[in-house]
């Protein structure tokens, strides 16, 4: 498989998820946009997936591992970087944070991601995330 369909496949995957988690239609869910993928060669079966995330106004996403009733597992190292409006993010049963434009996140490969919502009723938010991961693999997996 290529490298631009992996990433091609990982974004449809991620669009997928995000549209079902929320329960809205994928469009006003998030809106994902691939800016980078890049093997990391030095790194045998690892690689870099760069993406923006844009959600509407009161949207979020079920419970994930990187659900509610579905549950999502994210085998990556996650890195977040809040560009515009505001994001709640919660990991497992720890503390529920509101992170600002400048504000960063990290999940890891075991962490389950329980709470990512906008934070407000009225604006968007957007976020960068810097996924290092295993080549080919999905970004996010359903957690029983």
């Amino acid at each position: 498989m290529t490298n631009e369909m992996s990433v091609w496949k990982n974004g449809a995957l991620l669009l997928t998820l995000l549209g079902l988690l929320t329960g809205a239609s994928m469009a006003r869910a998030a809106e994902v946009t691939t800016l980078m993928s890049k093997d990391l060669t030095d790194i045998p079966g690892r690689e870099v997936l760069m993406i923006t995330v844009e959600k509407a106004p009161g949207a979020s996403d079920p419970i994930h591992q990187f659900s509610s009733t579905l549950h999502l597992r994210n085998y990556s190292h996650a890195f977040f970087y809040v560009l515009d409006g505001s994001v709640k993010m919660q990991v497992g049963n720890g503390k529920e944070v509101t992170l600002t434009p400048g504000q960063t996140w990290y999940e890891g490969p075991h962490d389950v991601h329980s709470v990512g919502r906008n934070a407000s009723s009225t604006k968007p938010v957007k976020f960068l995330v810097v996924l290092v991961k295993d080549k080919g693999a999905p970004i996010l997996v359903p957690v029983k």
